[in-house]
């Protein structure tokens, strides 16, 4: 097996370690580290990374991760090597926002540079230090503002190491989802790497249901990989080829009494948007039959506005 060097510290089989991947200064001379967790076996076998918070607001896989790394299959793996960055984006975690301070996206920092901006040597220290010793990952976020995702992996179906790996998480959804420009999955892949993107909840707020999904379906992933040996409730996901979203076609209040994970039928009425005098009231009318995968929990929302997610199978 082979050493893996980290920051100029070598990691040796059988070793456990807590490093960091890099520091960084803010402008007050104040120093972040991003701590890195690092579980290898003395035995050979595959390396899966779990990496959470690449945006600032998105708390439940960080949540999820918190408790991996208290698990003791995950510190004494069979085989192989587990890596764990519970946050990635430790200064928007700070600020509680989803970009970094000069607006930036992290995720669309790849394949980042060793002098280019905050977010940019962020992805290049990972491209650089941790996709290379890596076989797959699982990459955590949650919806955007106000938006609630019901559990669900973000794959590509016409790459079979991607669907095997999902099927082997099982979250309830599976949505087959194209790369995206210059975000980790797409730039990890380039390097033959597979990086599936977990989505579960809402941006600053628990969701007990997304945080339970995310550390069963890692363990599911590693059981399968021979890495641990954990009881997990089996789960049989459903496989979504597309989605759209029902969209407000009026400003005002929105409202709904669908719960997300239920199956919808095209035509029905999910939803109602009112104006807030009472004197108008427009149904949201489904696009067609599919499993509401997520929904927009802001009440007051304008023309526009994407209001439910809805997967297709």
């Amino acid at each position: 097996m082979s050493v893996f060097n980290i920051n100029n510290r070598n990691i040796y089989p059988g070793e456990s370690v807590e490093h960091v991947l890099n520091t960084y200064q803010l402008p007050s001379r104040t120093k972040l580290d991003i701590p890195v967790f690092i579980y290898r076996s003395r035995n050979p076998g595959p390396v899966v990374l779990f990496q959470a918070g690449m945006h600032g607001d998105e708390i439940n896989g960080i949540e999820s991760l918190r408790f991996l790394l208290k698990k003791e299959e995950i510190k004494k793996p069979f085989k192989g090597t587990i890596i764990i960055i519970p946050i990635v984006n430790v200064i928007s975690f700070l600020l509680n926002t989803r970009e970094l301070p000069d607006e930036k996206d992290l995720n669309r920092c790849f394949p980042g540079s060793r002098k280019g901006s905050f977010g940019s040597r962020i992805a290049y220290d990972i491209m650089q230090q941790i996709v290379p010793i890596i076989d797959y990952g699982v990459d955590f976020h949650t919806g955007g503002a106000k938006i609630n995702n019901y559990p669900q992996l973000r794959c590509v179906f016409e790459n079979e190491v991607n669907v095997q790996l999902a099927k082997s998480f099982a979250a309830p959804f599976i949505l087959d989802a194209p790369y995206r420009d210059k975000s980790l999955r797409k730039e990890a892949y380039k390097k033959g790497k597979s990086i599936l993107v977990y989505e579960g909840g809402e941006s600053m707020r628990f969701n007990k249901l997304a945080i339970n999904e995310g550390i069963n379906g890692s363990m599911r992933l590693l059981n399968s990989l021979g890495m641990t040996e954990c009881d997990v409730h089996p789960n049989e996901p459903i496989f979504l080829k597309s989605s759209a979203w029902a969209r407000a076609k009026t400003s005002g209040l929105f409202r709904t009494t669908k719960k997300y994970g239920t199956f919808i039928e095209k035509n029905e009425t999910i939803g109602l948007i009112s104006d807030p005098y009472g004197e108008n009231e427009s149904p949201i009318i489904a696009p067609s039959d599919g499993f509401l995968i997520g929904i927009n929990n802001q009440p007051v929302i304008n023309e526009g506005d994407a209001l439910m997610h809805i997967g297709l199978e």
